[in-house]
């Protein structure tokens, strides 16, 4: 199945298969894909035992054309914080997000149905990189991504380029009332909650209800500032498309993790 559409290019290169942005392919000096999970790429340590791991890195780095030892991943925990990065030997705990303004580091996010954000600034030369589960959307760590672009590097959001990989979408993000007040405190304000939240299917007498994450996260981005034309959206449901993503709604403990990488080189 070829994914490629009008904003992403599906792409094999020796087995190794992977997504990519095609506004992010106007800039000669970036490198960065979404990948697939074909072919044994499973971005993910078991049990501390990085052999997969390295394995995955190796093969992205080979089909990127960059030394694998340059990717730097931090230990997600769901949280909305945002790190800058200096150098590819650096280690991040408890962190969500990448940023830098160096040459040959590839920031690395993983996923499996949290939405990765892939951004860009040409002008300030900037890179960031972003795992936004729905936690981390409801607590708009992709607006305090570009915050912090701007505070660091004084970025300007009208310059920001961001990539939204593939998700979990309000197709199948399928919850139960407890979680979807959550959104609807934290979101009602935006007038677009009707947008956000719908009625479900009733399960063993319970009302579910099906949010947009993806929607939240452009509105956080265009609170940041991001201009809505420089926000591309590649529309792939990870467990839609379980047999080529990792999908943890899908797979449950047994599920891989996808990666979003991106780097200056």
């Amino acid at each position: 199945m070829d994914l490629t559409n009008d904003v992403i290019i599906h792409k094999n290169i020796d087995g190794t298969e992977f997504i990519q942005f095609r506004k992010l392919l106007e800039y000669t000096n970036i490198k960065h894909c979404y990948t697939l999970k074909r072919n044994g790429i499973n971005i993910q340590t078991k049990n501390g035992d990085k052999t997969e791991l390295i394995s995955s890195f190796k093969k992205i780095a080979n089909a990127l054309n960059i030394d694998y030892k340059s990717i730097i991943k931090p230990y997600q925990t769901h949280t909305d914080k945002v790190e800058k990065v200096e150098s590819s030997e650096e280690i991040f705990e408890e962190v969500d997000g990448l940023i830098t303004n160096k040459n040959n580091i590839m920031l690395c996010t993983t996923s499996a149905d949290c939405t990765s954000l892939i951004i860009y600034d040409d002008v300030k030369k900037v890179v960031c990189d972003v795992h936004s589960g729905w936690r981390g959307t409801v607590k708009k760590i992709a607006k305090k991504a570009i915050k912090k672009m701007i505070d660091e590097y004084g970025c300007n959001p009208k310059d920001i380029i961001t990539c939204i990989g593939p998700s979990i979408r309000k197709c199948h993000f399928e919850v139960d009332e407890d979680v979807m007040n959550v959104f609807k405190d934290k979101f009602n304000y935006t007038g677009r909650i009707n947008e956000i939240i719908e009625k479900g299917k009733v399960i063993n007498g319970l009302q579910k209800f099906n949010i947009d994450t993806t929607l939240i996260i452009k509105i956080s981005l265009e609170e940041a500032g991001i201009r809505k034309e420089n926000i591309f959206d590649c529309g792939i449901c990870t467990v839609c498309n379980k047999d080529l993503f990792h999908s943890y709604r899908a797979d449950k403990e047994n599920s891989g993790r996808n990666g979003a990488f991106i780097g200056m080189f």
